[in-house]
C-alpha cells in the first residue's frame, strides 16, 4: 500500500459526549441492569473501553445488534466466546425485531438473584430498571422504538442523534434509560477507528473517503476476497489497495475526462455497497483476533 495512504488518525469526541458520560455515571445508581448495545459486525471495536470503568460491577447484558448485517457463523462464535467468559449475550436486529422478545428472558436470568430479594421485600419484579448504553449509530433509538412498539425515541441515520437522557416504559418488566452514544476521546488503535468508520459510527464528513475505502478494500481482501472480485470484476487482488480502487473505478466505468479513474466516486460507491450489504453480510472481527 502507498505509504501516504493510511497514515491519518481518526478521532471524534464531540463535547456532548463528555457530558453524556458524566450523566450516565450519575444515573447508574437508579438502575439494576446495564444493557450494552454492540454492533454484531464489530463486537470488539464497538465495545467502548470506558464502559467497564463506568458500569463497574453492575449486572450487564451484551446485545449484538444489526445481526442481519453480520456473518451469522461468526456471530455464533462471538456468542459462544461471551458464554465462556460468563457473559450473557444475545444477537438481535432492532429493525426486523429478531430476538427482541428474548431480552426480557435474558434480563430475568441476569437479575434472578436481585428479583428474588425484591420479591422477598414485597417489591414486584416489574419495577426493574435498566440503562442502555452504546456508541453512536449502533441502533439504540431504533431498538427502543421496536421494543416499545411506539416511536418514543428520536431516531436518525446519523451518529449522535440522541443527546439527552430519557426514561421509557418498554415492557411490564423493564423500564429503560436511554443514553446518548459515547465514543472514547482517543482511539489508540486506528484499526478500531477504521472499523467504526466503515460501519457508520463516525461521521463521514470528518473522514478522508478514499483513505477509508482503502481500508475497507484491505478488509475485504483478507476476509471475503471472492465477493469483492465478483462484485467489481477484479482479477488480481495482489495489488496495492489504492490500485485496486482505481481498478474498481475503471471496471464500473467511473472515469474523469481523459479516461482517468474517478477514485473518489469509486470510493463512495464501494463504501455504499459495503454498508448496504451489496457485498453480503460481513463480520470484520473474529473472537481472539
Amino acid at each position: 500500500m502507498n505509504d501516504n495512504v493510511n497514515n491519518k488518525n481518526i478521532n471524534w469526541y464531540p463535547g456532548h459526549m463528555e457530558k453524556a458520560k458524566k450523566e450516565v455515571i450519575n444515573s447508574l445508581k437508579l438502575v439494576d441492569l446495564v444493557i450494552e448495545l454492540l454492533d454484531a459486525r464489530i463486537p470488539y471495536a464497538s465495545a467502548n473501553p470506558l464502559v467497564d470503568d463506568i458500569v463497574k460491577n453492575k449486572p450487564r447484558i451484551k446485545l449484538l445488534n444489526k445481526a442481519d448485517m453480520a456473518d451469522k457463523e461468526i456471530t455464533k462464535l462471538w456468542i459462544e466466546e461471551y458464554k465462556k467468559k460468563g457473559i450473557y449475550a444475545l444477537d438481535i436486529d432492532s429493525i426486523s425485531k429478531y430476538n427482541l422478545k428474548k431480552i426480557d428472558e435474558v434480563s430475568k436470568l441476569v437479575l434472578a438473584e436481585l428479583i428474588k430479594k425484591k420479591e422477598a421485600k414485597g417489591i414486584k419484579a416489574q419495577s426493574i430498571r435498566a440503562l442502555i448504553i452504546g456508541i453512536p449509530n449502533v441502533g439504540k433509538s431504533t431498538l427502543i422504538n421496536s421494543l416499545s412498539s411506539k416511536k418514543k425515541a428520536k431516531v436518525g441515520n446519523k451518529p449522535g442523534v440522541t443527546k439527552v437522557l430519557s426514561w421509557l416504559n418498554i415492557t411490564d418488566f423493564l423500564q429503560i434509560l436511554d443514553t446518548p452514544g459515547i465514543l472514547w476521546p482517543k482511539f489508540e488503535d486506528q484499526t478500531v477507528a477504521y472499523k467504526l468508520a466503515l460501519t457508520g459510527a463516525i461521521k463521514d464528513d470528518i473522514l478522508d473517503i478514499e483513505d477509508l475505502a482503502y481500508k475497507g478494500i484491505s478488509f475485504m481482501k483478507e476476509l471475503y476476497p471472492n465477493r469483492i472480485c465478483e462484485k467489481y470484476k477484479l482479477e488480481d487482488l495482489e495489488k496495492e489497495d489504492y490500485i485496486i480502487l482505481e481498478d474498481i473505478a475503471k471496471n464500473m466505468n467511473l472515469l474523469l475526462k481523459g479516461g482517468k479513474p474517478d477514485t473518489l466516486r469509486a470510493a463512495k460507491l464501494f463504501l455504499n455497497d459495503l454498508r448496504n450489504q451489496k457485498l453480503g453480510a460481513i463480520s470484520y472481527e473474529r473472537p481472539g483476533n
